[in-house]
């Protein structure tokens, strides 16, 4: 299912570290489909080499073009699951025997993607590292020893070379405590390059010929767009963060295309930015969602509000059919670091609302948003208050009112940042 490819975290492009224990570095996660899904891509080879540096192995995988998604997991001490989604086996597949820290794999099919299981050997601490070859459509495995000596300078370049160069275990001599830390735990380290939080992505909901909600001669179109111009020049210049805008100016996009856009760019962090509308004008607040299943009347309405777009404007809804909470039912969705990030993400937001802007709080929530659905990070809705009270638009669509709701946005992705970069380093 199409829908599926939207979970899958960016390789080893956006790192997590899981959130119950130091030792498990999962790189994107997710779930068993909740149904067969169309596969794109063949994998004719696995492929075994030295690396050319003599300081670990690389698991070359062969493909006829570049899986859309994959995800890298620990299972247990020396064993990874590495899901290509939408990816089957050539018919003239053959198993080669393993080598170097491979003691054995397995190659299996699972609704419609590919997952291959390494067991590792027990001699060598490894850190393992997923990304895709520049040069083809492959995706590499680089299995790092972490007891290697540091490489030399102008050691001759190769791309698991390059991967290992940036990572601490190949760059600097390790302490004598890191050193038995990863010989404990072989799979401590990941590149301190590739975990950091580095792009945001920022989302102003509706656009175009879809105005959203509208009330009080306001629409939510433009008041999500001021605010997300806001709040990229702030992450932009005060955290030095890179913005992507998945859009700049009064145009309509596709919520799937959305996603797919932040994952394209390489997003860390997706923010997706709107304001409500009920039918009674006293209502008001603020509220943030991170995907899941709705658990309140209340978290239902809005998503069926925000979803709606796909029947009314959308060109092709048909392809929306999957995405319903069934799917959440079927699959292992979301037990994982995404979503874990995704909550305590929202949790900030909501915070700084009520602290540092007064603005009355109606919670953190969950819920099936489309939008939400189809970015393969950690992404939360925030709806930043009803057009339909009155008091709440003027503040809505006055600068006052759209610099204090950036600047809160913009505080919790400070703080988000800088938990989420210790969290990543600090166990090496």
């Amino acid at each position: 299912m199409d829908w599926f490819r939207a979970h899958i975290a960016r390789c080893v492009d956006a790192g997590h570290r899981s959130r119950w224990g130091p030792s498990w570095l999962l790189v994107g996660l997710l779930l068993v489909a909740a149904g067969p899904a169309q596969a794109d891509v063949l994998v004719t080879d696995v492929i075994f080499s030295p690396r050319s540096d003599g300081q670990g192995y690389v698991v070359r995988v062969r493909t006829t073009g570049s899986p859309e998604a994959y995800m890298l997991q620990p299972e247990q001490a020396r064993e990874l699951k590495w899901v290509l989604y939408n990816t089957t086996l050539h018919a003239d597949y053959d198993k080669r025997a393993p080598a170097g820290p491979v003691e054995d794999y397995t190659v299996t099919q699972q609704n419609g993607h590919l997952i291959l299981r390494v067991t590792l050997t027990s001699d060598r601490s490894i850190s393992p590292t997923a990304y895709r070859d520049g040069a083809s459509d492959d995706v590499l495995l680089n299995l790092a020893y972490d007891d290697a000596p540091p490489v030399a300078s102008g050691a001759a370049s190769s791309p698991a070379s390059t991967a290992s160069a940036s990572s601490p275990s190949a760059a600097d001599a390790p302490t004598a405590a890191r050193t038995e830390q990863r010989r404990r735990d072989p799979m401590a380290t990941l590149s301190r390059e590739r975990s950091r939080l580095d792009t945001v992505v920022i989302d102003p909901g509706h656009g175009g010929k879809d105005p959203g909600a509208v009330a009080h001669g306001l629409y939510e179109k433009d008041i999500v767009l001021d605010v997300a111009h806001k709040l990229g020049e702030y992450v932009e210049n005060r955290l030095n963060l890179e913005v992507v805008y998945t859009r700049t100016d009064d145009r309509f996009i596709a919520l799937e295309e959305r996603g797919h856009l932040a994952n394209r760019r390489g997003g860390d962090l997706f923010i997706s930015l709107h304001a409500n509308a009920f039918q009674s004008a006293s209502v008001q607040g603020t509220e943030t969602y991170f995907l899941g299943r709705s658990k309140t009347d209340a978290a239902r309405r809005v998503m069926k509000q925000e979803n709606s777009v796909v029947r009314e404007y959308e060109e092709n809804p048909d392809r929306y059919d999957e995405y319903d909470a069934e799917a959440f039912v079927k699959g292992e969705l979301f037990l994982s670091a995404s979503m874990q990030f995704s909550e305590e993400f929202a949790s900030i937001v909501q915070n700084q609302f009520k602290e540092r802007v007064q603005r009355r709080s109606r919670g953190v929530h969950q819920a099936g948003f489309y939008v939400l659905w189809s970015a393969s990070m950690p992404s939360v809705l925030v709806e930043l208050g009803y057009l339909t009270n009155r008091q709440e638009a003027r503040f809505l669509n006055s600068d006052r009112g759209q610099t204090y709701l950036a600047s809160a946005i913009f505080r919790a992705v400070r703080k988000y940042k800088n938990q989420y970069n210790k969290g990543i380093v600090s166990s090496e």
